[in-house]
């Protein structure tokens, strides 16, 4: 449809997949926050120069308002929440409404309520959320289907969440899947189940298979999609975090172009940003950087 029809949808929601259009979408625009003065805190590999973060972000914007996509602002002050530029980790967006996660690296607690809060006001209701012990993020939750969600188990989202969320969606006809995740290079780095694969059709996805759990990687054969291999060398630079704008249609980060061949040989028209400042030195992808409030065919 055109943006005219797509506008005036605005209470529209959903969308238990990872490859429809993209409707509607939420970011955060980087601000001093997330110009930390400590990058070892965080886990950056280097300061964000601020500026250039905005303008990386801005143009990352534009490309998806192009695609046709109604774009959202999160723009509620998180102070001392620099990753909270990665909107995609607090919460889960469902048919029904959001599910308000609880972040499993410490520093992000807290930016669950302000985005809860955020999509309120743009008419997504709070299906539920999960309370006490129970940690999940939702890099580590893939929609596998409209009734299957994949859960890696790691040091981000544990088995309490992991119970929670199967209590809270199985009701609606959603199963949980789960899988243990490798400790890779430890707690202090963020290895999420999106890290090893993302999806970009409905039998399509490109993946990094070596840090692959082994039932995992049989469930997504057994279902037979077609896989991109991201090597190795490209891994390091999030060949894996891709981010379908529709059915074949994705956005890389700059500078894999192993991976974007791959995709272009699997029928995909592959559209890259710039993310020195927003994403290579800061562990997050366009996926990352972007929360799906709608999709749709």
């Amino acid at each position: 449809g055109s943006r005219g029809e797509i506008c005036e949808m605005t209470t529209d929601f959903g969308g238990q997949n990872m490859y429809q259009p993209l409707r509607r979408v939420l970011v955060k625009r980087p601000d001093e926050t997330f110009a930390v003065q400590d990058p070892d805190r965080w886990n950056y590999l280097a300061r964000p120069d601020l500026e250039a973060a905005q303008w990386e972000h801005d143009a990352m914007v534009e490309t998806l308002r192009q695609s046709g996509a109604e774009v959202h602002d999160h723009d509620a002050p998180q102070p001392d929440r620099a990753d909270a530029i990665y909107v995609y980790d607090p919460l889960l967006v469902t048919d029904h409404g959001a599910v308000v996660l609880s972040m499993g690296k410490d520093l992000r607690r807290g930016e669950e309520q302000a985005l809860a809060q955020r999509l309120q006001d743009l008419g997504i209701p709070t299906l539920f959320s999960l309370e006490g012990d129970a940690r999940a993020e939702s890099g580590d939750l893939l929609w596998l289907d409209e009734s299957t969600l994949a859960a890696g188990i790691g040091f981000r989202t544990n088995q309490e969440g992991v119970t929670q969320l199967r209590a809270g969606l199985e009701p609606l006809g959603i199963d949980v899947l789960a899988f243990e995740l490798p400790y890779f290079t430890g707690p202090e780095a963020c290895l999420h189940l999106l890290s090893l694969i993302s999806v970009l059709d409905r039998d399509l996805a490109v993946v990094y298979p070596p840090l692959m759990p082994v039932p995992f990687w049989m469930e997504i054969e057994a279902r037979g999609f077609q896989l991109v291999v991201v090597p190795e060398v490209e891994f390091g630079t999030m060949g894996t975090n891709v981010l379908a704008l529709g059915p074949r249609s994705c956005l890389v980060l700059e500078g894999n172009p192993r991976t974007r061949r791959g995709l272009e040989e699997a029928g995909c028209q592959v559209l890259s940003y710039r993310g020195q400042e927003i994403s290579l030195k800061c562990e997050g992808g366009p996926t990352c950087l972007t929360r799906p409030l709608l999709r749709r065919a």
